[in-house]
C-alpha cells in the first residue's frame, strides 16, 4: 500500500479490518502537529480509521465517536510520542444559527498541535483552519458491501 506521505492517493479497503489496519500505518506516520480531517456519510469507516490511526501512534484508548463531547485527549503510551486528539464535529453541524468558528476556536485544538496529531471526523471546512498542514481523508462506502474507498490529499502550507 503507498505511503500516505505522498501527495495524495486512493486506497481500497475491502473490510472494516483493512480500514483499521490502514489507520495503523497511517497513524505510523503521522507526527505531531499533523491535523487529519475525516469525512464521509455515516457508517463510512470514519471512527474505525480513527481506531487504526490511535494503534499506530500508540495511544491509550478506548477509542469512541466523540460526539457528544466534541474532543477526547488520548496520551501516548511511550515519552516523547504525540497524543492523539479525536474530535468530532457533527454536533457542531447539526446546530442552526451556531457560530461554528466560535465554537471551534473554544475547544482550543491549535493549542494541542505542538504535542498531539489531531484528528476530526465530520470537521471539513472547518478543522483544516487549524493548520495549513493537514491531510484530508475522504470515505465512501459501497452500498451493498463492507468495501470502503478512502482518498486522502495532503495540504502543505
Amino acid at each position: 500500500m503507498a505511503s500516505t506521505r505522498a501527495k495524495s492517493g486512493t486506497v481500497e479497503l475491502p473490510t472494516l479490518d483493512d480500514t483499521i489496519a490502514w489507520g495503523a500505518r497511517l497513524g505510523e506516520q503521522l507526527r505531531a502537529g499533523d491535523v487529519v480531517v475525516l469525512s464521509g456519510p455515516l457508517g463510512a469507516g470514519k471512527t474505525a480509521l480513527a481506531k487504526g490511526i490511535a494503534v499506530g501512534l500508540d495511544v491509550e484508548g478506548p477509542i469512541n465517536s466523540p460526539t457528544f463531547v466534541l474532543a477526547r485527549v488520548h496520551r501516548a503510551r511511550r515519552p516523547g510520542h504525540p497524543a492523539m486528539v479525536h474530535a468530532d464535529f457533527y454536533r457542531l453541524l447539526d446546530t442552526d444559527g451556531a457560530d461554528l468558528l466560535g465554537e471551534l476556536d473554544s475547544l482550543d485544538l491549535d493549542a494541542d498541535l505542538d504535542d498531539a496529531v489531531v484528528v476530526v471526523e465530520w470537521g471539513e471546512g472547518l478543522a483544516e483552519r487549524l493548520s495549513q498542514n493537514h491531510l484530508d481523508i475522504a470515505l465512501h462506502r459501497s452500498a451493498d458491501s463492507d468495501v470502503r474507498t478512502a482518498t486522502w490529499r495532503w495540504h502543505r502550507g
